[in-house]
């Protein structure tokens, strides 16, 4: 591995790490300049405290700190359970906004701040959420991460949710740009191909986006969808997509994730060193590489890459912006009846489609 060096800003990379504490390979690569931060995945959780230390560890090994990442959706993706609350599925956001919208989006809000204020306790810096896909109920990946089928209820969703987020000082990471709803595949297993023509994608997937970039939106991770009458790479290795809609035509000015870049989604277009300059150049800030450590070394040890990294966009920096005191603290009733309204709007929902 190439010799580390002091640096002021993070690095672009967010990379995974494989148990419940750190060893020392995990504390060499964390260090080294082209690493920002670490995303945790449910294999590294035990419990609160042993979940609190690992993250102290982190953040102890640089200055500034690495970042601290997790997906904790709700739902199906929640990747820390015990001991935190059982956060519901988006998708019941949208279940209760067709039967009292006032409702809902109190509760949209309400629910980010809770999910929030729990990762923020231990001192995870944020979640990849929420997500904006298109609910359609052919997608076997989103299917219920997805508020609603209706882009203006997602919109107002999805801010009161953003608005949730930033009370407690998190920013929003909102995905998967520019739709993953629109295809049947699983994106972590195949390439789905998304046939629809422009046109359709931005009167429907796209509206979200715009709708949230015009009240700030912190950052956005791409899909890896080949949208094949548009472009012939993928949405997150797409320079149309990223530089000439989100950036240019959308007018959107934070941070670009990847998707995961190991992901079989992605893997047909070439080794690890051509996935991440795909990715860069296209316009993406900030790649994530999880499961494959070896991959990982490949790329903080290939200098034609640092050449190309671009660090204009400094994550940290964006954190900081939405960091606050916030007083919020969860109310045992206040969540009983939160957990309770949006329990019974999925009930009614199932019995009325049944």
């Amino acid at each position: 591995m190439s010799k580390q060096n002091n640096t002021s800003r993070l690095g672009p990379l967010i990379i995974d790490i494989e148990g419940e504490s750190l060893v020392q390979s995990d504390r060499e690569l964390l260090k080294h300049p082209l690493v920002g931060g670490v995303i945790l995945f449910t294999r590294n959780f035990q419990n609160k405290a042993q979940l609190a230390a690992l993250v102290s560890h982190i953040k102890s090994l640089r200055t500034p700190e690495l970042l601290v990442c997790v997906d904790q959706e709700g739902g199906r993706v929640q990747r820390f359970r015990q001991e935190f609350t059982a956060l519901p599925s988006l998708h019941s956001l949208g279940e209760l906004y067709d039967q009292d919208r006032d409702q809902a989006l109190v509760a949209a809000r309400l629910l980010a701040r809770l999910m929030a204020y729990e990762l923020k306790q231990i001192g995870i810096d944020f979640s990849f959420a929420p997500v904006v896909d298109i609910y359609r109920s052919s997608s076997q990946i989103i299917a219920d991460r997805a508020f609603h089928h209706d882009p203006e209820t997602i919109s107002r969703l999805a801010g009161a949710y953003i608005e949730g987020l930033h009370d407690i000082g998190m920013i929003a990471v909102a995905k998967h740009f520019p739709g993953h709803g629109g295809v049947l595949e699983d994106s972590h297993l195949c390439l789905p191909c998304d046939s629809r023509c422009f046109q359709e994608i931005e009167q429907t997937d796209l509206v979200p986006y715009k709708n949230l970039i015009n009240h700030g939106l912190d950052s956005v991770m791409s899909a890896h969808v080949l949208f094949n009458h548009i472009d012939h790479f993928p949405s997150g290795f797409s320079s149309f997509w990223i530089k000439e809609i989100l950036r240019s035509k959308l007018r959107f000015r934070g941070i670009v994730f990847t998707d995961d870049l190991s992901m079989q989604g992605a893997i047909e277009f070439g080794g690890i060193i051509d996935r991440t300059r795909l990715a860069f150049r296209a316009g993406c800030d900030i790649a994530l590489i999880c499961n494959d450590r070896s991959a990982v070394e490949k790329v903080v040890d290939d200098t034609s890459l640092r050449r190309l990294i671009c660090h204009d966009k400094d994550l940290s920096e964006y954190c900081r912006r939405q960091a606050r005191n916030s007083q919020w603290k969860p109310q045992a009733q206040q969540i009983d009846d939160l957990l309770s309204k949006l329990k019974a709007a999925e009930a009614k929902t199932r019995s009325s489609s049944g």
